[in-house]
């Protein structure tokens, strides 16, 4: 669910965007079952000696038991080895469970605001406050 829409999945759209961080040579962590099941995987962008936690997923059935903590650790890791701190993350406001995530972490917001005005016909809009600014959603 995104912006409080259900989706079906997209397998194409995951195709291509896999093809693409595989020919960008972005770095992809993944997490597997003893049997061989992929559970989790990390994508990592870099730009120059900046690394972004591009994408993070763990199935839902396999949340809740470190394995979030784990492909993240290595995209701190690679960061950290290209002579950065930590990984920049970009994360839509509404995405609360990545934000309590990152939290945990110790990341907190640096300085990036993204505005834009409602498409027609778009619903579902709520407040979204960052710092002393409440932004209508």
């Amino acid at each position: 669910m995104v912006r409080g829409k259900d989706r079906d999945p997209d397998f194409e759209g995951a195709r291509e965007e896999l093809r693409t961080y595989l020919e960008k040579g972005y770095p992809i962590y993944i997490a597997e079952t003893k049997a061989g099941d992929l559970v989790g995987y990390l994508v990592c962008r870099v730009d120059g000696e900046v690394v972004w936690a591009e994408s993070l997923y763990v199935d839902p059935a396999w949340r809740r038991i470190g394995i979030g903590s784990r492909l993240y650790a290595k995209a701190e890791e690679f960061a950290q080895a290209l002579g950065g701190e930590w990984p920049y993350n970009w994360v839509d406001p509404e995405n609360k469970a990545i934000i309590d995530f990152l939290g945990r972490r110790g990341y907190d917001v640096l300085n990036l605001v993204e505005l834009r005005r409602s498409k027609p016909g778009e619903k579902g809009f709520k407040s979204i406050r960052v710092g002393d600014h409440c932004f209508n959603r």
